[in-house]
């Protein structure tokens, strides 16, 4: 039978939730992150600062020149992991399956729990989905404030792209019979797998959208490597990866141990960018992002304290790696003695952020 996945996306998370518990920023560009004024770094932005330009992982500094009159607020990593806790208990009631990405984000398989169509396709089983999606964002809208939006497709691939496609509060669904049709406009970098630089590779080679993949007529292989195959099944939309169940966290980090110990800040900024660097190449060559960035200190009498902050916007980049490791150590005055050992790492690990969708002249919701 065919699949029935649902990809769920609560709406500026982070940003949401601070405004539906503080009213007096409803409507008003909120920054969460740290303070312009002491070096911060954006962990996430109210769709009124995005507006703007505002992003996640961007320096707090160039967030208040492009929204000079955004409110910035401290992150407040237990709230919004309690407030993740609610949301999906009201996930788990649907009874579909679950695999949990983030804190605000997660594939929900219900291929056993809608009734068999008949319909060619599979296109029916599908439909069946929407009410379930409808009931699920309209109980997170009434018991937690919030709103969601939820992509219907066959396959992990699709469903990601159809939360993204009418962001906030939007419900898509892609057919079988129209998933074709909807990729062909959107660009590469919109696929999962593609980052910038495989992006950056297919464009010198002509191909910007996902429709210049489907009518490429050479062997992706020649631009991607062992990834060409694959870029080229999910540009028509095939996608068999299944749900991902396990309980067990997925990082990727990287420590040093120095000769002497030191409180060197620039000594310190080229350890944390060495390892930045080392870690964004091992993301890239898996094709996967992460969502928290951690750091670990180990003093000269071997206490060891390790620090962590999450963001809505998956990281691949170096630059933003390295950025919330310095800040990391920064907020929590980790260097205020000599360190033995500094390390970062990154978890959260999922698929490559696809861009957002914004195309108004497609109308597949349900």
């Amino acid at each position: 039978m065919p699949r029935v996945i649902l990809h769920l996306d609560m709406d500026a998370f982070y940003a949401s939730v601070e405004q539906r518990d503080r009213p007096e920023l409803r409507g008003l560009p909120v920054i969460v992150g740290g303070s312009s004024e002491q070096r911060g770094v954006v962990c996430a932005a109210s769709y009124e600062a995005r507006k703007f330009g505002v992003r996640s992982a961007m320096p707090s500094r160039i967030a208040a020149r492009l929204c000079p009159l955004g409110v910035f607020i401290r992150p407040r990593m237990d709230a919004y992991r309690d407030e993740s806790r609610a949301i999906f208990r009201l996930v788990a009631e649907t009874g579909v399956v679950v695999e949990q990405v983030s804190v605000d984000e997660a594939y929900l398989e219900a291929t056993a729990i809608v009734g068999p169509s008949g319909e060619a396709g599979g296109d029916g089983d599908l439909r069946a989905a929407v009410p379930i999606a409808e009931r699920l964002r309209a109980e997170i809208r009434a018991q937690r404030g919030l709103t969601a939006s939820i992509g219907i497709a066959s396959n992990k691939l699709l469903a990601k792209l159809g939360s993204d496609f009418k962001k906030p509060d939007g419900l898509t669904l892609i057919t079988e019979r129209d998933k074709v049709t909807f990729l062909r406009p959107l660009p590469c970098r919109a696929l999962h797998g593609v980052g910038a630089v495989t992006a950056e590779v297919l464009a010198k080679a002509g191909l910007n959208t996902v429709g210049d993949l489907q009518d490429h007529p050479g062997d992706l292989r020649a631009l991607v490597g062992s990834f060409g195959p694959v870029l080229k099944r999910f540009a028509f939309g095939e996608d068999d990866r299944p749900l991902e169940l396990g309980d067990e966290v997925k990082s990727i980090s990287s420590e040093t141990t120095f000769d002497r110990d030191t409180a060197d800040r620039p000594e310190l900024r080229a350890c944390l960018r060495d390892q930045a660097t080392e870690i964004a190449g091992k993301l890239q060559r898996r094709r996967l992002a992460a969502r928290t960035v951690q750091v670990k200190v180990r003093y000269g009498d071997f206490t060891t304290l390790t620090r962590q902050i999450s963001v809505e916007e998956p990281l691949t980049d170096a630059k933003e790696i390295f950025r919330f490791g310095c800040w990391l150590l920064a907020r929590e005055d980790l260097v205020h003695r000599p360190l033995r050992l500094l390390g970062l790492g990154v978890s959260g690990l999922g698929e490559m952020a696809a861009v957002q969708l914004a195309l108004p002249w497609a109308k597949l919701s349900g």
